[in-house]
């Protein structure tokens, strides 16, 4: 759990750091655009239906349309310009998420399940709620299973199902829980019960399902009077999303360096949780907040595409377009046992802290494979297997792991959500358009010298034939490679002049002939 919460606002941008032991864990960055969308619910309409792979765009007003699998419809959910009941069905639900987990994309549908053509028709106007940002080239995910998520319950109207978070130990307690939920809960809805509704009062918990339910009734009413594209309900923003779900009574504080924002967070504990209200602080110091408590430096030593262990090792992380690849290597750590084996378990489990750490800091979600140094022995490969599963514990995300195969490889997945931090504060190089190298020089001249040969062709009775370049291409042109450039120019025969051009992509060139 973490023992501070650190909010800094500057212009539109903030950023909410997560502490443990005076460590950053968890960063959240929101800058008001293209982030933050996941819980919002939306009247849509459906753009295209696609039968061969069981999913439909839906347009819900963002600049690309939402994706929805035919395994995250509740055919109900059509019918909200009328007031009609229908058994609800049942998506996989995760205790203590504040989203119905969305259903895997099958490549043929369930036993019994209809073609998505038989459930929705392009033009209509369903009830959405994202469940997944938009990330890289891709549109939100949705679903019509919606959640709403209060201080202590998460409301399903579409799910007949009522569920205790594993975080809530003591049986007495989970069994009050469910009997209270089970008696109070509407007919052919259901609530996720939160770890923090564990020995609150009965009251409590009643005010908590009421302001719920009463929420889903104007989300709707707002679907009967709207015409699509339209928002029905918005999530709270980064701040108060943090204030629910994650400042509890284990956070020793939360410190704000936003006077107005201060405000609205002691506004919203009023009526959440007013027992928490002195632990919020006005950071009032001349340096910038993250500064003061290291969270910066922090950022700037974690974030980097090489990250080093205390011990001298290292890891490398690399994003692709399928997956995240994570490869942990000895760097200048020899060890101080005569076993190579020994040393090699020693980097490896210190590798287990920091990957962990990284996938809660940069917020990475999908399929991770993480490249761990060899093992001879089975039992150690177990032991960094079990270390891994000791530290995921820490991770409020959903993760899956595999065991670590005979390559040294470890595979897992996580519950992506939103765009990973370190995307969301990037953008591709536009020199190498982030593939991370470019053609080296001596290609693009070897290139340029086949386009003269081509150009020569074209324009026979032209006796200059020029080139534009980038300098460090041009300069080569007339140093390493002048040599070749002289026999092109006899074999050819024509005169060939070379213009450097600062302006000119480092890749690009042209060939003319004048």
């Amino acid at each position: 759990m973490p023992s501070e919460i650190l909010v800094n606002v500057t212009g539109r941008e903030t950023r909410v750091a997560l502490m443990e032991n005076n460590q950053l864990v968890e960063l959240h960055v929101d800058r008001g655009v293209d982030r933050g969308y996941v819980g919002n619910v939306y009247l849509g309409r459906v753009v295209r239906v696609l039968p061969g792979m069981q999913a439909a765009f839906v347009d819900i007003g963002l600049d690309r349309a939402a994706f929805l699998y035919v395994g995250d419809i509740w055919p109900q959910m059509f019918d909200h310009k009328h007031d009609e009941e229908a058994e609800p069905a049942e998506p996989n639900a995760d205790e203590d998420a504040t989203v119905v987990e969305e259903a895997a994309p099958r490549e043929h549908p369930r036993p019994g399940q209809p073609s998505i053509s038989d459930l929705i028709k392009e033009g209509e106007e369903i009830v959405v709620q994202v469940a997944k940002d938009p990330i890289g080239t891709k549109g939100a995910r949705v679903t019509t299973h919606v959640t709403l998520p209060g201080r202590y319950m998460v409301f399903m109207p579409t799910v007949d199902h009522v569920g205790i978070s594993r975080r809530i130990a003591k049986d007495k307690e989970r069994r009050r829980l469910r009997e209270f939920v089970d008696k109070n809960r509407p007919r052919g809805a259901g609530f996720i019960v939160r770890s923090a509704c564990a020995m609150q009062t009965n009251q409590t918990l009643k005010q908590d399902m009421g302001f719920l339910i009463s929420t889903w009734e104007k989300v709707q009413a707002a679907a009967k009077s709207k015409k699509a594209p339209a928002p029905l309900h918005l999530d709270h923003g980064l701040v108060l999303r943090m204030v629910r779900d994650a400042f509890h009574e284990e956070v020793e504080r939360m410190v704000v360096d936003s006077p107005k924002l201060h405000e609205e967070v002691l506004a919203f504990l009023d009526e959440f949780a007013p027992e928490l209200k002195d632990k919020v602080h006005l950071y009032r110091g001349n340096e910038p907040i993250f500064d003061t408590f290291g969270v910066e430096t922090e950022i700037s030593r974690s974030l980097g595409r090489k990250v080093w262990l205390k011990s001298g090792g290292y890891l490398v992380i690399d994003q692709t377009e399928a997956l995240m690849s994570i490869d942990v290597n000895s760097g200048k750590y020899v060890g101080q046992s005569a076993s190579l084996e020994e040393t090699t378990l020693k980097v490896n489990l210190e590798a287990v802290k920091e990957v962990v750490y990284q996938l809660r800091l940069r917020n990475i979600g999908g399929i991770i494979i993480s490249d761990f140094i060899d093992m001879d022995r089975e039992q150690n490969r177990e032991k960094v297997y079990r270390a891994i599963e000791e530290e995921l514990k820490k991770d409020r995300a959903r993760t899956n792991v595999l065991k670590i195969s005979d390559l040294g490889l470890v595979q897992m997945t996580r519950k992506r959500v939103q765009e990973d931090v370190v995307r969301y504060l990037s953008e591709s190089c536009p020199v190498c358009d982030g593939r991370g190298s470019i053609r080296s020089r001596q290609t693009l001249c070897y290139d340029i010298f086949r386009e003269l040969q081509r150009e020569s062709v074209r324009a026979v009775a032209k006796e200059t034939l020029f080139v534009n370049a980038h300098p460090s291409v041009a300069d080569m042109l007339y140093g390493e490679e002048y040599t070749v450039l002289e026999q092109v120019e006899a074999r050819l025969g024509k005169r060939v002049v070379v213009r450097a051009l600062q302006h000119m992509h480092p890749e690009k060139y042209e060939v003319y002939a004048r």
